[in-house]
């Protein structure tokens, strides 16, 4: 069946291609300062497509159309996509062309590649700007075609800006600024232009609303050793927000005054920028006049080595987010069968519990509640029209967190609903496994997280599968779920944010099956870097624990798991038990008994 609200409205950018002269025009799934999730405003991608995932680029030309995205949304994309006319090119898989691959085999001398340079990363820019050079190809960089045919696109957003209070944030604003001062200095740069907004929140000790389930304000940031200045909506910051920045001697300017403030610059300075997330429009301006420093972007590992009371706040907020989880399993245990459930209602009744808990601000992301094939699909979201009712047999998988003042959580429990196959069992089994062997890793300091992928995959990749996404991201603090330069992944991409593992830092463990038209499964944990024994051979590292939330042993066949790991398994859920049945009833402390009883 053809989708013809896509294909008038793709009718109608192929026009305005025309009129700018336009051959091939990029639309990437990215606002201004290339966050991962965006607000409605950006989602142009999603509006000429129809495909909601949260990551994918489109590239439009006059015969036609193809959109990029991985493997979290193949299954989505592909139902999505359906009679758009618009070709799903399924990224590292093989035989398939990356987009400047795609550009430069098609793309022919002379012809003129278009895009919003504001939504366009310095890094992708400038990438693409020297594959097409050889044929002569033009980028046209300040083309908003996607704007002047989005006739009721919603406005930008300015949601009221607040203060993180000392004892939650654990270091002074003054105390932050030194540290990327130093880092200036050492890099030799004059300044630091910033445009990553979980960045500029955490350097500034700030939060926003500009972003669903992200806490932040659309902003950048610059600061040299005689100066610090904030673009952002003054329309945002409540009295009292402006005066905290003024006491702490931030300049404030309005958000659409920066590229006038890049431009009059005094020239030939040193500027540091991180190019993954500096707009290719402002790099182009800066290098005009200035120096640009190579150089890593100073708040990113600063931000993701969480300090002594943040992890302390972490420890209390994944506690008490642990224990709602536990009692939504129990409830739904309980209640399956006996009352009509759904995929949203289940989501909903989960919120209800983290509601409850007085930290609590908002969901860190859309809660991915998908029953048995549903869950096949990574990052499927169950709406008012498609969504399936809960039987009493099969799988629920839950992928969920929240940010509460203290922390942000995310967490995964595929659920047992009834009877399940042997296969189902066996993989549910093998997830677990390489999920436990992560926790109990133990590394010398210098690895990162590509030298400990494998023990999460190495149970699945022993009976032939994989899962087409990393095993593991970092987790922002009261900011973004997904957080680098630390991860857990075991392809190596050239540009890639990659990190050692350093103590303090956070990581996700989430191995995961899924088997298109049958199951997915998912079982996730958040882990810390500390430090273990230091001797003769150097400084070994291991993880600690933040999760306590029981593995559903309905699904666990024993047959499938070494001795060493059922013996993680049950200290894990003797663990869980320890630290969750002082806040629970003698009613559910029964029922965790029996989740968490020794194999």
């Amino acid at each position: 069946m053809e989708n013809k609200v896509i294909q008038n409205r793709l009718v109608l950018l192929r026009e305005e291609m025309r009129s700018a002269g336009v051959d091939f025009y990029l639309l990437p799934t990215a606002d201004f300062h290339n966050s991962e999730y965006v607000h409605a405003f950006f989602k142009a991608r999603e509006y000429f497509s129809g495909f909601t995932g949260s990551n994918g680029t489109m590239v439009v030309w006059q015969e036609g159309a193809g959109l990029w995205t991985d493997g979290r949304y193949f299954v989505q994309a592909e139902r999505e996509l359906e009679g758009t006319g618009i070709e799903l090119y399924k990224m590292l898989q093989e035989g398939v062309p990356t987009i400047k691959e795609f550009l430069t085999r098609e793309m022919k001398e002379g012809q003129i590649l278009g895009f919003d340079g504001r939504v366009v990363p310095t890094a992708t820019g400038m990438e693409l700007e020297k594959a097409l050079a050889e044929k002569g190809v033009t980028i046209q960089y300040q083309c908003d075609l996607a704007g002047e045919v989005w006739a009721d696109r919603p406005a930008l957003p300015a949601g009221e800006v607040w203060v993180v209070p000392k004892e939650v944030a654990g270091v002074f604003l003054e105390d932050k600024l030194t540290s990327v001062r130093e880092s200036m200095k050492k890099n030799r740069a004059n300044g630091f232009f910033l445009s990553k907004l979980d960045d500029i929140m955490w350097l500034l000790n700030i939060r926003g609303c500009d972003v669903e389930c992200n806490p932040v304000a659309l902003s950048y940031f610059y600061v040299s050793e005689e100066e610090a200045v904030l673009f952002i909506q003054s329309r945002a910051l409540p009295k009292e927000v402006k005066e905290y920045l003024e006491k702490k001697q931030i300049r404030v300017e309005e958000y659409d005054t920066v590229q006038n403030f890049l431009e009059q610059m005094p020239k030939k300075q040193k500027i540091l920028l991180d190019k993954r997330y500096c707009s290719y429009v402002f790099f182009k301006v800066l290098q005009n006049d200035q120096e640009i420093v190579e150089a890593k972007n100073p708040t990113e590992l600063l931000k993701a080595v969480k300090n002594p009371v943040e992890l302390q706040k972490m420890r209390e907020i994944y506690l008490k987010d642990s224990l709602a989880v536990t009692k939504f399993i129990y409830w739904l245990k309980n209640n399956i069968g006996k009352q009509e459930i759904t995929e949203i209602t289940a989501a909903d009744y989960l919120e209800k519990l983290r509601r409850e808990i007085p930290e609590f601000l908002q969901l860190s992301f859309p809660t991915i509640s998908a029953y048995n094939a549903n869950a096949a699909m990574m990052h499927y979201e169950a709406t008012e029209k498609n969504h399936a009712i809960l039987k009493p047999e099969g799988f629920l998988l839950v992928d969920s967190g929240g940010q509460y003042m203290g922390g942000t959580t995310d967490v995964t429990r595929t659920i047992v609903l009834g009877p399940v196959s042997e296969e189902m069992k066996k993989h549910y089994t093998l997830t677990a496994a390489g999920m436990l062997q992560m926790t109990h890793a133990k590394w010398l300091y210098g690895c990162t997280g590509r030298n400990l992928d494998i023990l999460a995959r190495q149970p699945l990749w022993d009976i032939g599968i994989d899962y087409q996404c990393g095993t593991g991201h970092g987790v922002g603090y009261i900011l973004n779920v997904h957080e680098g330069p630390q991860n857990l992944r075991w392809r190596f991409t050239e540009g890639m944010a990659e990190a050692v593992l350093e103590e303090g830092m956070d990581v996700t463990n989430e191995p995961g099956v899924y088997i298109p038209g049958s199951h997915g499964i998912r079982i996730e944990n958040v882990l810390v870097v500390q430090k273990a024994e230091k001797n003769e051979y150097g400084q070994f590292m291991c993880f600690d624990t933040l999760t306590y939330v029981p593995i559903d042993l309905e699904a666990i066949e024993i047959s499938f798991l070494t001795e060493t790991q059922r013996k993680y398994l049950n200290e894990y859920h003797k663990a869980v038990y320890e630290k969750l049945s002082p806040y629970l009833s003698e009613e559910e402390c029964e029922w965790l008994k029996q989740q968490t009883r020794e194999l």
